[in-house]
């Protein structure tokens, strides 16, 4: 072994598994693994959603434990030690994901940015201490790095989805970490946010710091990925090098399965609407609207009519204000003094709910509040109330209803499970039972593609395509211009909280 190779094995943490299973809520995830990670590696985990592969990450750092088999053997190699349990090496290991990222809402964890990556340094999960000059100074380079000087002082809690994910990773780099899992941390950013995280995975992959990134889109597979681990129900199908042979072949494969899939059928069991040379209703008026969170204005000057058989795409980079623009919508936020919002048969007395159960919603927040331990069926019928969660057990004809909405998705098995087994894309799938449930009149959508394998992911935007064409009026925020609906007829973009454009679709949405 080379010096240059010993001293980076020395510095960095390797990983063996051998014959591991891995039992959660009774049912087997992971199966017969076999696996082993080096320091200088940066390997890329595919696989489907429910594939196991946020199980697997949270093995690899240590927050969960293999269920015991004869044979078996999770090994951490670091320091020239060989050690059997984590216990000493958490600390070291660094892991950034939807449900670390979830906790800091579901406590309302709403830290200064500055403070939040501090606590990176003295690996702490909230701030304990107030931070020092040279912490700061630390910080302010690492922010710098990373693209993030200028959120410094603000909120966590007031950020961008997108925006929280950098700070995090900012957060887990500021440890110096030893071993590095990302789990889909590409969701949610805009194209200037991707390439930041890219350079960094470059920058801080090239001093040998191994890393394992799970991902659903092979487009966000850094371009220093040096493996490959494919993971299919619970088992790995393929390991190794990753050539750019491989990486090609995969890109033509993820271009195949954008044009498979069947979890479309029947989603939208409407006939197209009609045409109508009538000026259609307005359903939602916004007149000089302005949204403050945090004593910060999030959205300013907002001037326009959504009308029925309208499809809104929302755009513009992270922290422009697209998820606050949604929640004004629905009614999760209100108008500044001096704006207003009219909603269609909501007058002056009448309860918000009334518009709320004719509106299908999917968005990032709604996917943290759902319980942990309610069941899909309980999800999607939730729906039918506009409510999380359920005051009283569902009735017959209530969860019938929920059935059919789960088996036109193409998900009727995941009825029964709990919501803490699902994975991040399958709960997504579910979120669009719940949204599709009531046949909305309205769907808001905030990137409700996100999380989601290639193929249903195709098979569902062809079903909100199916909506569309069936005139219900839909709004939807991506970052993805291949998310576009088919039939989209306007487009609102937003830049630093304020309208850069407002009006009809500019460039018509390429084919899919």
């Amino acid at each position: 072994m080379s010096a240059p190779l010993a001293r980076v094995r020395a510095r960095f943490i390797g990983v063996e598994l051998h014959a591991i299973r891995l039992h959660l809520e009774r049912r087997l995830v992971l199966r017969d693994l076999d696996w082993r990670i080096r320091p200088g590696e940066r390997w890329v985990l595919l696989g489907a959603n429910g594939a196991g592969k946020t199980a697997l990450l949270k093995l690899l750092a240590g927050d969960v434990w293999p269920s015991p088999h004869a044979g078996s053997a999770r090994l951490y190699h670091w320091r020239g030690e060989v050690r059997r349990e984590p216990y000493g090496l958490k600390p070291e290991i660094a892991y950034v994901g939807a449900e670390r990222q979830d906790r800091y809402e579901h406590y309302e964890w709403n830290h200064r940015v500055e403070a939040i990556v501090g606590t990176g340094l003295y690996r702490t999960e909230i701030p304990l201490d107030p931070l020092s000059s040279d912490d700061r100074a630390r910080i302010t380079r690492l922010l710098r790095r990373c693209g993030l000087e200028s959120l410094a002082r603000r909120r966590f809690l007031t950020l961008s989805y997108g925006e929280r994910r950098l700070v995090l990773l900012a957060r887990a780099l500021a440890a110096k970490p030893r071993l590095l899992l990302l789990d889909e941390i590409f969701n949610g950013l805009d194209t200037a946010r991707q390439a930041r995280m890219q350079s960094l995975l470059w920058m801080f992959g090239r001093g040998g710091l191994p890393w394992v990134l799970a991902t659903h889109r092979v487009q966000d597979i850094p371009a220093n990925a040096t493996h490959l681990c494919v993971i299919d129900r619970g088992r790995i199908v393929e390991q190794g090098i990753l050539t750019r042979a491989r990486r090609q072949a995969l890109l033509r494969q993820e271009l195949e399965g954008a044009g498979g899939g069947r979890a479309d059928r029947s989603m939208a069991d409407r006939r197209p609407a009609a045409p109508s040379r009538r000026l259609a209703p307005v359903l939602i008026t916004l007149r000089r609207a302005a949204v403050w969170r945090e004593q910060r204005a999030v959205l300013r000057g907002l001037d326009l009519q959504i009308r029925r058989r309208e499809c809104w795409v929302v755009h513009g980079p992270n922290g422009s204000g697209k998820s606050s623009f949604l929640q004004l919508l629905y009614g999760d936020l209100g108008v500044a003094h001096g704006g207003s919002i009219t909603r269609a048969g909501i007058a002056r007395g009448v309860p918000l709910w009334r518009f709320q159960r004719r509106v299908g919603l999917i968005a990032p927040e709604l996917q943290l509040l759902q319980p942990r331990g309610a069941r899909a069926l309980e999800l999607v019928v939730s729906g039918l109330h506009a409510s999380v969660g359920l005051a009283h057990r569902p009735g017959r004809e209530q969860s019938q209803r929920a059935r059919r909405a789960l088996r036109r998705l193409g998900i009727g098995v995941l009825a029964s499970r709990q919501v803490r087994t699902l994975s991040y894309g399958q709960l997504r799938r579910v979120l669009f039972a719940r949204a599709l449930v009531r046949e909305p009149d309205i769907l808001l959508l905030d990137e409700p593609y996100a999380g989601v394998e290639a193929r249903t992911r195709a098979a569902l935007r062809r079903g909100v395509d199916g909506y569309v064409d069936a005139g219900v009026t839909v709004v939807i925020a991506t970052h993805h211009r291949d998310e576009w609906p088919r039939g989209a007829t306007h487009e609102l973009e937003l830049a630093g909280a304020r309208v850069r454009y407002c009006g009809p679709l500019r460039d018509p949405p390429r084919s899919k």
